[in-house]
């Protein structure tokens, strides 16, 4: 049976009308696992050898005493990016299946993801290390086995914790807290942490104890994915006081403002937008990676454009790079309704723009850096202006992902708000001002380059009618079958 289901999940993949999209997806997504792959190895193999040479330290305590970071920063980005198991489970539950089998093997996807399999990069070549040093092997492979199902164990977790926007606040508050606090030698969570991973090693019967874990999660994630497992889970919804809320103030701007309240409320309202305006404003802070000059390297002027088009354009990315997904749900009523794909389109762009000129306000605190860094974040908005918010738009033309917003707190729901796709569709949008700064840069100097980039974004920003024109064909040209996409379950 689990043969038939991995049969129409296939069926279900390459019947859909974005097939062609997520064919050239996922083939890039398979370099970027390659890519991370190579990095995990060569970590793996260097680091026991870099912490015995460099550091003069024991490589396997140093990995345990650390590896309480590793495995929240595992978690918080698999509730970031890993997607939970997706079944249309409607069809299924018509016919004579049992429930538990339905169950099984949507959780069984969830252990076959990458994000389990990129871990075996470091720790496999890690252990092998080891056991070439010298080390007990019997002691390394109990240590391994227990390394493998803590990871597993993230897994479950994932699952569990899904849609719950408040863990990612709380996640990354608790890295901040904790590394701040071990920084400033406040209190050090390694001492105690390093020992439950030491004991791993050091006794020979402790991985069964994490074992029994991952067990018992198991077990919570089948009972709860089981018990609402029904046609009718989810029809009650729960009442709540109704607000009314007129953004009249808008009217004055005609069929753009009356579709600038709508996105509005569509932010306010729903769990999904307002995660991607929770991620701009996470954002703002990425510029400290590069601005502190605390990686060597991100040090230099290139980076510093890099960093400032990401700081200042977080909600153009996660927003705008789903126009129009979060109108799927209504997308075809619109479509019979006498509206001008200009005004829809121009309404998407004016609200990113509005929101990238707040955020470059907002971002001003790193003057303290410099008044260089704070150019590279005004530079970077004006390109993100002039060129990027045309590119998300002539990029949601082709991006036919529907967008359930209401389905936040399904037990097989989906992060489609905010996942890899969308990150490796930003990356030409990230690398392009970074050539223009880098010709700029060559032929005269830095100040050229960061000139080279506002250019661009001027010059976009002055052919925005020609640009729309374009951009509002194309949308045109693929209405049908991006109706037909928005149609689809799967």
């Amino acid at each position: 049976m689990f043969k038939k289901f991995l049969i129409l999940e296939w069926k279900a993949f390459a019947r859909s009308a974005s097939f062609g999209s997520n064919l050239a997806m996922k083939i890039v997504m398979g370099f970027v696992a390659v890519y991370f792959s190579i990095v995990f190895l060569g970590l793996g193999i260097a680091s026991f050898y870099l912490i015995r040479e460099e550091l003069h330290l024991d490589p396997l305590r140093t990995v345990n005493r650390f590896l309480i970071y590793y495995f929240i920063v595992d978690l918080l980005i698999r509730l970031l990016l890993q997607k939970t198991p997706v079944i249309n489970i409607k069809p299924l539950l018509t016919i004579n299946l049992r429930k538990n089998m339905i169950v099984h093997f949507a959780l069984g996807k969830t252990l076959l993801s990458f994000f389990n399999f990129i871990h075996a990069f470091f720790f496999i070549p890690f252990t092998i290390v080891l056991l070439k040093e010298g080390y007990n092997p019997s002691q390394v492979v109990v240590w391994f086995v227990a390394m493998t199902f803590v990871i597993y164990s993230n897994n479950l977790w994932n699952v569990l914790l899904n849609n719950k926007d408040y863990l990612m606040i709380i996640f990354i508050g608790m890295l901040i807290v904790l590394g701040i606090a071990q920084y400033y030698d406040l209190f050090d969570i390694t001492t105690y942490t390093g020992v439950v991973f030491d004991a791993f090693f050091d006794t020979s019967y402790a991985f069964i104890a994490q074992i029994l874990v991952f067990v018992a999660l198991y077990v919570i994630a089948f009972r709860y994915f089981k018990s609402n497992l029904y046609l009718d889970t989810g029809l009650s919804a729960k009442q709540d006081i109704a607000k009314t809320e007129a953004y009249t103030w808008l009217d004055k701007f005609g069929t753009v403002g009356t579709f600038l309240k709508n996105d509005i409320k569509l932010i306010r309202r729903n769990k999904r937008s307002k995660m991607t305006l929770f991620m701009s404003v996470m954002f703002l802070f990425y510029g400290f990676l590069f601005f502190t000059n605390s990686i060597e390297l991100y040090k230099g002027p290139l980076w510093q454009i890099f960093a400032g088009i990401f700081v200042s354009g977080g909600f153009l990315f996660t927003f705008g790079q789903f126009v129009p997904s979060w109108d799927s749900g209504y997308y075809s009523l619109m479509m019979t309704q006498n509206i001008r794909y200009r005004d829809y389109l121009t309404s998407k762009w004016w609200l990113v723009v509005i929101a990238t000129i707040i955020s470059t306000v907002l971002a001003s605190f790193y003057l303290y850096f410099g008044v260089k860094v704070y150019a590279a974040i005004v530079v970077g908005a004006i390109y993100n202006i002039g060129v990027n918010s045309h590119l998300v738009l002539l990029g949601g033309a082709y991006i036919k992902t529907p967008i359930d917003l209401a389905s936040g707190k399904g037990a097989f729901g989906d992060k489609q708000a905010f996942n890899m796709k969308t990150m490796l569709l930003v990356l030409p949008k990230l690398f392009l001002p970074m050539v223009f700064f880098w010709i700029g840069n060559l032929l005269i100097g830095p100040v050229a380059g960061y000139a080279f980039v506002a250019i661009a974004g001027i010059i976009g920003f002055a052919f925005r009618d020609k640009v729309f024109s374009m951009i509002e064909k194309i949308y045109k040209d693929e209405k049908y079958k991006t109706i037909a996409a928005y149609k689809q379950k799967n």
